[in-house]
This record gives C-alpha cells, sequence and structure tokens, in this order.
C-alpha cells in the first residue's frame, strides 16, 4: 500500500494562517494595548490612585540596576536587537525563508515592547496634574500679578547671579547630576510632596550621536535612564537634570515635569541649582510678558529690564539661543503655575485683588487670555 506525502504547496494550503500568525499576534496586542489606554483615558481618577505608585516603583528598579552601568544600557540594548534583526533577516535570505513571515514577527515583538512601555510609564499621562499633588490652586492671572511674579523671580536670580552666574562649568555635569538628589528629598521630606519620592540615582550624559541642538535630555522607560545633553549652555544643566529626574520619577507631562523641576532647584542647597531655578522661572514670566501686545506689558517688560542684573539677562540670551525660535516661545501652563504658585506661596495678599472681575476701563489691568493686539 502507498501512503500519500504532502509536498509543501500542500503544506501550505493546509496552513493558510502560517506565514499571518506574526501579524496576528501584533494585532491582538496592538488591540490590547489600545484597550488599556481609552481605559486609562476614561478612567483617569482610578489611574491616579494606583498606576503612578506601581511604575514608579518600576522605574526605581530599573534605574537602580541601569546605573551600575557606567555607559549608557539602553545604547548597548538598542544595539543588540538591531544586530538580531540584521542577523534575522541575513538568514531569511540565505535560507530563502518568507519574508512576510519575517516581518510579521517584527511586528509581533515590537508591538509587545509597546505594550510593555504602556504598562510600566505611558499611562502616567493620565494621571492627575502636578497641581493636585502639589496642593496648588490654579489662577487665572493678570498682567499685573504676571509682572509681580517675574520681579519676584528676577530679584531673587539677581541676588544668586552674583554668587553662581556664569559659573557652571561642563566639566562639572557629574557633580551637578549627584547635587540634583537635594531638592528632590526636600521637596519630598521637609515640605510633604511625595510625588517627588521617586529615585536620585545621577542621570547620565547623553551619547554624541543622541545630541541634537534643542534636545534637553531624554529618559528610557525600559532601562529607567535619564540621559542629559551636555552640550546645551551650563547655566541650564541643572534645569535640565531635574527635568529628566522628573520624568522618571513618572511626571510624564512636560511642562508639570519643568514646574516640578524649578521647584527642585530653587529647594535645593546648591546655589547653583537655586540661581538657575530662578533664572528659568523669570525667563518664562518674560516670555509671556513680551508675547502680550499692550502698553502695559511693554511698561512692565522695561521696568523688568530696567533691573535686571547684566548676567541674568546674558544667561537667558545664551540660554535661548541654544532653542532658537523655540528659545522665546509661550509656555502658557508653566507660566500660569509658576505665577499661581508666587500668589499662593510668596504673595498670598494678592489673592483677593486678583479676584476682582476684569475692568475693561482699567488700562492697567488687562487679563492675558482676552488682549490680542490691543495697544
Amino acid at each position: 500500500m502507498q501512503f500519500y506525502e504532502p509536498n509543501e504547496d500542500d503544506k501550505k494550503e493546509a496552513n493558510p494562517l502560517k506565514y499571518w500568525r506574526g501579524y496576528l499576534v501584533a494585532g491582538i496586542v496592538a488591540a490590547l494595548t489600545a484597550m488599556i489606554t481609552a481605559f486609562a483615558a476614561t478612567h483617569s481618577k482610578l489611574v491616579d490612585m494606583v498606576y503612578p505608585y506601581i511604575s514608579r516603583m518600576i522605574m526605581d528598579y530599573m534605574a537602580g540596576w541601569s546605573a551600575g552601568v557606567s555607559g549608557v544600557l539602553w545604547q548597548t540594548i538598542i544595539t543588540f536587537f538591531i544586530v538580531i534583526l540584521l542577523a534575522t533577516l541575513v538568514l531569511v535570505i540565505v535560507f530563502k525563508w518568507n519574508p512576510i513571515q519575517w516581518f510579521g514577527w517584527v511586528l509581533a515583538v515590537m508591538s509587545v515592547f509597546s505594550l510593555l512601555g504602556t504598562g510600566i510609564y505611558g499611562l502616567n499621562k493620565f494621571a492627575g496634574p502636578i497641581e493636585e499633588d502639589m496642593r496648588l490652586e490654579l489662577k487665572e492671572y493678570s498682567v499685573s500679578s504676571l509682572e509681580k511674579a517675574a520681579v519676584y523671580y528676577r530679584d531673587t536670580a539677581n541676588k544668586f547671579a552674583r554668587n553662581f552666574g556664569g559659573q557652571v562649568e561642563r566639566e562639572s555635569f557629574e557633580s551637578l547630576a549627584l547635587s540634583a538628589a537635594d531638592g528632590f528629598e526636600r521637596l519630598t521630606y521637609e515640605q510633604g510632596y511625595p510625588i517627588f519620592s521617586g529615585t536620585t540615582v545621577p542621570v547620565k550624559k547623553m551619547p554624541k550621536g543622541d545630541r541634537e541642538k534643542g534636545v534637553t535630555g531624554k529618559t528610557y522607560t525600559f532601562t529607567g535612564e535619564s540621559l542629559v545633553n551636555p552640550d546645551m549652555p551650563a547655566i541650564g544643566l541643572p534645569y535640565a537634570i531635574s527635568i529628566e529626574m522628573c520624568h522618571r520619577m513618572c511626571i510624564s507631562d512636560e511642562d508639570d515635569a519643568k514646574f516640578g523641576a524649578i521647584m527642585a532647584c530653587i529647594s535645593n542647597a546648591d546655589g547653583v541649582y537655586v540661581y538657575t531655578g530662578y533664572l528659568m522661572a523669570y525667563r518664562v514670566c518674560y516670555n509671556a510678558l513680551k508675547a502680550v501686545d499692550s502698553t502695559a506689558s511693554r511698561q512692565a517688560l522695561a521696568r523688568l529690564e530696567s533691573e535686571t542684573d547684566p548676567t541674568v539677562l546674558r544667561d537667558i540670551r545664551t540660554y535661548n539661543a541654544f532653542f532658537g525660535a523655540k528659545g522665546e516661545e509661550v509656555e502658557e501652563d508653566l507660566c500660569r503655575l509658576l505665577v499661581s504658585w508666587h500668589i499662593q506661596e510668596i504673595n498670598q495678599d494678592e489673592e483677593e485683588t486678583n479676584e476682582d472681575v476684569f475692568d475693561p476701563m482699567d488700562e492697567t489691568d488687562y487679563r492675558l487670555e482676552d488682549i490680542v493686539g490691543n495697544d
């Protein structure tokens, strides 16, 4: 009796999904990622209650693990996966495997990493804003309120500029990275803000191949590494270091991370950090005032500039020049946080006057959002 032995074509017909399994896995995983993201978007309160703490715990572990590697672990991992990808592609060519099947499994692996990234860190964008964690009441503000906040940040920056302005050197990157922890620890244990209780292991220098003009830093989920661009103006390094540390503490929103970074800088015992914190706060308020086209704002700018220390002006211009036109963009949300913090923590008497309804007959009182091309 002779038995029929199926040939390769018969096998293909018997397994019509053989070459599409990778795509099927990728589709299922992508759908699961989308479902998790959609659930988090519609249940932000629930996410805020639990997720950031779990995410921060994982990032703390990852950061502690990668801190033991002198170089950038993420770069090594990426290089390894690129080598594996190219090696499998060579095997596909040599053994004449089906490239469609190979690409499907590549997509499947990528979708798994996307799911892991979403689960470990990505859902932090649905957590509550930083003002809730810092018990800060956001307020609408006028040009007058903005100027008062700018004056406070300017005057404090002026005081520290005499001792610390222009004194940051690139060779001190490692010591600056070590000093950053102090500000976050003070915010956590002295001022009672647990949102800053994450890992404070030092950030690392960004590899030369990743440095781009205008990029201050990056934080990687799978290694917990925070990298900062050392090519940026040295006076901005404490700020950039603190921003990436905030991201690693699962403060994913950029403006929230910048505000947290400024708070950490001004809380630090290191005068360089304090100066940079007030310098950046003043810069943000100054840019916001500059963007308002009104008589009141121009008069406010003239008053601010007339009493700004030359070192402060020079450091701001140097920092802005690194980012080009982006350096003078208005960071409205960040500015609102800074003005609200000034009202609540520094100039509390302004709260009552700031509640007044906007008076269109008062030439000195302009709501920032109501002014468009007025003179």
